[in-house]
């Protein structure tokens, strides 16, 4: 892949089905998604550059996030008196940022 090896990976091609996915629900939705996502990927490539420079490791950090995310989840069943259904949670985890994003274009009167 040239100059381009260490931006394209596994993650890549999760990111273009999920684009996908987002894509056949709403384009729209689909297009501020991928703005979301580049960003987010942006924030990990400077992460992976600051392990480089002597900062933590970025698997530490990512932990740290995953653990802190994972606990959080556990604690909102706790708050809405479900049980955790991992099954539905995979769905979940895919349409949770849509329906985040849904609130803010709401917001700025941006149709979708």
């Amino acid at each position: 892949m040239g100059s381009y090896n260490g931006y394209f990976n596994w993650a890549s091609f999760l990111i273009a089905f999920s684009i996908y996915y987002y894509y056949k629900l709403s384009p729209v939705l689909s297009y501020f998604m991928l703005l979301v996502l580049m960003i987010f990927s942006l924030g990990v490539i400077e992460l992976a550059e600051w392990q480089k420079a002597g900062g933590p490791a970025l698997w530490l950090i990512c932990l740290i996030v995953f653990v802190t995310s994972w606990a959080g989840q556990f604690i909102g069943h706790k708050i809405e008196g479900k049980k955790p259904s991992f099954l539905d949670d995979l769905k979940f985890l895919l349409i949770g940022p849509v329906w985040l994003l849904h609130f803010i274009l709401k917001k700025f009167s941006i149709r979708y």
